[in-house]
C-alpha cells in the first residue's frame, strides 16, 4: 500500500464493493472527497476501508444511508452517543418489524391463494388471477 494513500480500485478490493459504490459514497457526503495525484486519480487514506466497510455493515443491519451518516457522525464522539445510537437502532427495529409483518401477510395470502389452485381444474376460476385484478384493497 502506498504511504499517501490508496487508489479507488484498492480501496473497493480491500472494501468488498465496486469503484461505483465509492463514488456514491462521496456524493452522499458519507466519504469525504479525497485529494488527487498529479495525474487525476484519487488517492484515499488507508481509514476509507474501514468506514467503507462500516458502511456496508449498518447497511446489513437494516440502516438507511441517512441513519449510516448519522451513525458515522456519532462514532466520532463520546460515550454519550451511544444512547444516540441505541435510539437509531430501536427505531430500526421497529421499521423492521413492521415489514416483517406485512411480509409475512403477503406470504399468507399466497399461500391460500396458491392453495385454492389445487380444486378440480374444471372448478376453478383462477383466484391468484382475480385477486391481481381485483380493485379491491386487503388491510
Amino acid at each position: 500500500m502506498p504511504e499517501n494513500g490508496l487508489r479507488s480500485g484498492q480501496v473497493a478490493d480491500a472494501a468488498g464493493v465496486n469503484v461505483q459504490t465509492l463514488r456514491y459514497y462521496e456524493r452522499l457526503g458519507l466519504l469525504a472527497e479525497p485529494p488527487r495525484t498529479g495525474s487525476g486519480y484519487r488517492l484515499y487514506p488507508v481509514e476509507t476501508v474501514e468506514t467503507v466497510r462500516f458502511v456496508k455493515r449498518a447497511q446489513e443491519l437494516g440502516f438507511t444511508l441517512d441513519d449510516v451518516q448519522e451513525l458515522l457522525h456519532l462514532a466520532e464522539g463520546g460515550p454519550a452517543d451511544c444512547d444516540t445510537a441505541r435510539d437509531l437502532a430501536q427505531a430500526r427495529i421497529g421499521v423492521l418489524e413492521s415489514k416483517i409483518d406485512g411480509l409475512i401477510r403477503m406470504r399468507g395470502s399466497l399461500v391460500e391463494l396458491v392453495t385454492t389452485c389445487e380444486r378440480p381444474q374444471a372448478a376453478r376460476r383462477c383466484p391468484l388471477l382475480r385477486a391481481l385484478h381485483s380493485d379491491r384493497r386487503e388491510p
